[in-house]
Formats: structure tokens, sequence, C-alpha cells
């Protein structure tokens, strides 16, 4: 990585990120507790992957080192693979230690969010600060980018799961699904993920996203499977673009060709999109009919996800982009959180 790293502050996250502790408070401008809510964690949110999953954010949001054409959070606005301290990690593990305190429990502690984790450089202190204070274990979604490096590698290793995405298998493909960073190249990513992997003594998933008509054919989809069979993965999971993507063309695979090529991998791929009767309201209910039903009613997100047919986690996504991006708002009454939108004149009813 030869470029410098970078000093400015994480903007302030969206209302979405927020995880009730009784007595807390967080002041988002001054970095202290205040309105019970948390601005660096989020959930627990139900995950077919993961179960009962509280998301820890460690980079503003859409800072990558990817531009997926299937990202559900929209394009990457700072495209970088900058390492630098993004979040104030002092205050993140303040903020889950406070949340371990209030006796909260969950299946996972999971470095996710709406970047890529790994960009954080202090990203392994919360991996160690976590193991120290609770037996949860610890899960590392990451994109891969950075595992080259060897204090990548070493930080990364402490996790109990760290699940990588591999859904290319050369620099065409790669630029095509994942649109990464100018410095990127896939041999050099691939390497570091299976140099990582000889290290790495926890369990490896990959999850191969799947876009149709880019990287869905069966020549394509074993070109990845023979990368993905040469990492030695503990589970491999497919996924594709069953919910918004920020581009229009990244189009769903159908189930039925998910089933097949799910047989390709080794160990065979669990599907893990969600074809469900809620599928079609979902791809329906964009960020603006968000905004118009927010503009017309106050909603928690319990009953935004009631009204539109979103699963809970991809309704927070939404949230935390309308909020960051100032068209959404918080309000909290009668110890709820409704959110409306900025236009609305009216306010949640007790």
């Amino acid at each position: 990585m030869s470029e410098m790293r970078a000093a400015s502050r994480a903007p302030a996250r969206g209302s979405l990120h927020t995880v009730d502790v009784p007595g807390l408070r967080h002041d988002h401008d001054k970095g202290t507790l205040v309105n019970n809510t948390y601005r660096h964690l989020f959930g627990p949110v139900p995950s077919r992957r993961l179960g009962r999953s509280l998301g820890v954010d460690l980079t503003p949001f859409k800072t990558c080192s990817f531009d997926c054409i299937f990202c559900q959070l929209g394009r990457t606005t700072d495209k970088t693979i900058l390492q630098r301290e993004y979040v104030p990690v002092d205050e993140v593990i303040a903020e889950l230690d406070a949340w371990l305190a209030a006796g909260n429990t969950a299946d996972y502690l999971t470095l996710s969010g709406s970047g890529e984790p790994t960009l954080n450089s202090e990203f392994g202190r919360v991996i160690r600060h976590l193991h120290e204070r609770t037996t949860i274990p610890l899960a590392l979604l990451t994109n891969g980018t950075l595992l080259g490096d060897p204090h990548v590698q070493m930080a990364a290793a402490q996790a109990n799961v760290v699940k990588v995405s591999l859904s290319a298998w050369d620099d065409t493909s790669l630029q095509h699904v994942n649109r990464p960073h100018r410095s990127i190249k896939f041999d050099t990513l691939y390497d570091g993920i299976r140099k990582f992997r000889k290290i790495f003594t926890g369990e490896l998933w990959i999850e191969v996203f799947l876009v149709w008509g880019t990287n869905s054919s069966v020549s394509d989809v074993l070109k990845i499977a023979d990368r993905v069979q040469a990492l030695n993965p503990t589970r491999v999971q497919l996924n594709t673009a069953v919910r918004p993507s920020c581009e229009e063309y990244a189009y769903a695979v159908p189930l039925h060709r998910m089933d097949d090529v799910a047989k390709l991998f080794n160990p065979a791929a669990e599907i893990m999109a969600e074809y469900s009767s809620n599928t079609s309201a979902s791809i329906q209910a964009t960020e603006a009919d968000l905004v118009g039903i927010l503009e017309r009613r106050p909603c928690s997100l319990d009953q935004l996800c009631r009204v539109t047919g979103l699963h809970p986690n991809e309704a927070s996504k939404y949230l935390g982009k309308l909020t960051h991006t100032g068209q959404v708002q918080e309000h909290h009454k009668s110890g709820e959180v409704y959110f409306s939108g900025v236009h609305s004149l009216r306010t949640p009813s007790t």
C-alpha cells in the first residue's frame, strides 16, 4: 500500500445504527453517550448466516475498496485502500462495553457495517478487546482486498469466523462485478486470501455473489468454484441480487439456476439469497418509496417493515443511508424510535 494514511473524522452515521441501553446517552457531535442510542453499533439483526448478529461499524458510510454493482447501499462514495482509524476505536470499545454491561447478548458480534472494516487500522484491537470481555464469537465480513498485508492477516486471524467475498476469477471479471480501487489486481487479491488461509485456524466462509448475465453462466461459476476450492473454505455461500442494488442491471439469478450451480462448489454451496413471498415487495420498495411513506406518517422500524415487506436488516440499511443524506430524521417518543421524512410536519403520536 503505497498511498499515505489520511486523517479526517468520520461523519455521523445514520440513525438505524442504534442499540437501546438503559441509562446511557450518546452525543453524536461530541462523541459522548446521548438519547439511549449508539453510533457505531447496529442490531442485533436477524442473519441467515450468523443468527442474531450485533454489527460493529468501523468506517464512514460507503468507504470501501470496492464499488460492487450489486451493493444494496448504493455506489461507493470513497473508494480507497487507505488504512487509518476512520472511527475512534476507543469510542467503539466504550459502546461495546456498555452494551455488554447492560446484559445484552447475540449469537455473533460482527465487524461489518456500510464499508470495508479492515480499512480501519485498529480493527484488530476491537477483536482483541471483545475476546477479553465476552465469549460471544466474533465474525469479520471482508472483501479480502487488504488480506495480503501481514498486519491485517494477523489482526483478522483473531476472529472466530472470517467471511470473504469472492465473486470473480480474473481482472476482467473483478472489474465487471466489484469495480475495485485502481490499484487492486485479482491475482494480488487472491494471493492475499490464500496466504491468510494458511495462518487462519478459525472458520473461513466464502461468499460468492452471482449477478445474472455477468458472472452467472456455468462456465463462469466453474472458474469461480475452482478458485474457491483452492482456498479450502469451511463453508461456501451463494448469494444474488434479490434485494435492490445500486445498478439497475444487477439482476438476480433465478432460484433454479442457483440450485444447479451450487452443486459445482466443493463443499456444495449454501444458497443464502432470500427467495420469498416478500421479495417482489422488497424490490419495489425504493428509497423514494420509503421517503414518501415517512413524509406522510412517521414509522418505527417494525412498522416500516410491515408496510413495505422489507426485511429488518434491509430496511435498516435504507434508513441509515437516508438519514446520512438528510432525507430522513429520527425521533424518540415513549421509549420508541420513529423515523420521518424531513418534510413531514407530523410527529409520532402516543
